[in-house]
C-alpha cells in the first residue's frame, strides 16, 4: 500500500490559483496555510469525484466532520497526517471549529444539488465554501482575524460568485448544478431550462453582467474593508483578489462564453499580477 501523500504534495499537485497565491506567503507561516490548503483539496476532491459512490462521499466528509466534533483522528479516513495537522492549526491559532465545519458543509450541499432562489440564499453557501477558508487563512496570515474579518467575508463572496460564473458550464455536465440565482435568472425572463440547454443569447448576457456587476460591487467592499494595519500580511488574498477580478474582466469581454470555453491565466499573467500587487 503506498503511503498517503503530505500536504505538501498535495498542493504542489494543485493547480488553483490559491495555491499559486501561497507563494508569496512569507517560509516561516507557509507550513500551516499548506495543511489547510491541502485540508480544503481533500474536502473539495471528495465531494466532486465522479467516480466515488455517493454512499462513499457523504461517509467520507462526515467523518472529516467528527474529527472537529470529537478534537480525534479517525485512521479509517486516511490521511492520518494530515487530519493530525489541521487540528493541530486549528489549536495553535485557537480558530474556531465552525470554520471548518463550514467548508465540510458547504462540500456537502453539493452532493445533493439544490437551487438557491435569491442573492441571500446564495451567499449562505459561499460563505461555507469561501469565506470560511478566508477566516481561517486570517490569523495563519499573521492578520488580526478580528479587524479583518469583514474583509474575508466580503472578498469570499466576490471570490465564489467569480467562481460560480466562470464554471457554469463545468456545474451543469456534474449533475445539473445550478449556483445562479434563480430569481436573477427571472429578471431578465431567462429560464432554468435555457440554462440547462446552454443558450447563449441577449438574455444570458444581460442576465450574467447583472452578476458581474453583483462581483464588481464585491470587489469595492472588500477593498474597502482591508484594514491597512493589516496590508502587507493580506499580500495572498490581495494577490487572489486581482486574479479573479481579472478573470471576471475577461469573461465580460468575452460576452461570458463560458458554455464553450474555461476562462484561466496564464502562469506569466499571474506571476505579473503578484509582482504589481507586491508593491502596490
Amino acid at each position: 500500500m503506498s503511503p498517503d501523500p503530505s500536504s505538501a504534495e498535495i498542493t504542489r499537485k494543485a493547480k488553483s490559483n490559491l495555491a499559486f497565491a501561497l507563494k508569496c506567503v512569507p517560509a516561516d507561516r507557509r507550513e500551516h496555510l499548506v495543511s489547510f490548503y491541502a485540508f480544503c483539496r481533500v474536502i473539495d476532491d471528495l465531494a466532486d469525484d465522479l467516480d466515488l459512490p455517493l454512499e462513499e462521499k457523504e461517509k467520507g466528509l462526515a467523518g472529516w466532520h467528527a474529527i472537529f466534533d470529537g478534537d480525534t483522528v479517525n485512521p479509517d479516513l486516511g490521511l492520518v497526517g494530515l487530519q493530525r495537522e489541521i487540528l493541530k492549526v486549528r489549536d495553535l491559532y485557537k480558530i474556531p471549529s465552525e470554520y471548518f465545519t463550514n467548508v465540510i458543509e458547504g462540500c456537502q450541499m453539493d452532493l445533493h444539488p439544490q437551487r438557491f432562489g435569491n442573492w441571500d440564499d446564495l451567499q449562505k453557501y459561499c460563505y461555507r465554501v469561501a469565506s470560511s477558508v478566508g477566516l481561517v487563512c486570517l490569523p495563519l496570515f499573521a492578520a488580526d482575524p478580528k479587524r479583518a474579518h469583514d474583509y474575508a467575508v466580503a472578498l469570499g463572496h466576490a471570490l465564489q460568485l467569480t467562481n460560480i460564473l466562470r464554471d457554469i458550464g463545468e456545474d451543469l455536465a456534474n449533475g445539473a448544478r445550478i449556483y445562479v440565482p434563480l430569481d436573477d435568472l427571472t429578471r431578465f425572463q431567462y429560464s432554468e431550462d435555457d440554462l440547462i440547454g446552454q443558450v447563449h443569447d441577449e438574455r444570458f448576457v444581460a442576465f450574467m453582467s447583472y452578476q458581474a456587476d453583483r462581483c464588481e460591487e464585491l470587489y469595492a467592499k472588500a477593498s474597502g474593508l482591508l484594514p491597512p494595519e493589516d496590508h502587507k500580511a493580506l499580500l495572498a488574498p490581495r494577490v487572489m483578489h486581482r486574479i479573479y477580478h481579472t478573470l471576471l474582466k475577461k469573461m465580460r469581454e468575452d460576452n461570458f462564453r463560458v458554455f464553450d470555453r474555461r476562462y484561466r491565466l496564464s502562469k506569466l499573467q499571474k506571476i505579473s499580477l503578484l509582482v504589481k500587487e507586491r508593491f502596490s
